[in-house]
């Protein structure tokens, strides 16, 4: 599938910004925040202005949230 916000690859699925933005509920200047500070996936230039997240990457970073969560609701 191939559009604005998303391209596949072989085995590989890259989503653009808006994708991730709806994935995580976070704004753009949080996902950069969490990325600087290594707490969110980097993305991967695909060119000099266009960037892409590995969709695998992020649905990992997202159910290690869920994770944490049912943690700290635990203890």
């Amino acid at each position: 599938m191939t559009n604005t916000t998303m391209q596949e690859l072989p085995g590989r699925i890259l989503i653009r910004l808006p994708s991730v933005r709806l994935k995580t509920g976070m704004s753009r200047s949080t996902i950069y925040r969490l990325i600087g500070l290594g707490d969110f996936p980097a993305p991967i230039k695909l060119g000099p202005a266009t960037s892409a997240w590995d969709a695998a990457q992020v649905d990992a970073w997202i159910a290690s949230r869920e994770a944490a969560s049912r943690v700290e609701v635990a203890a």
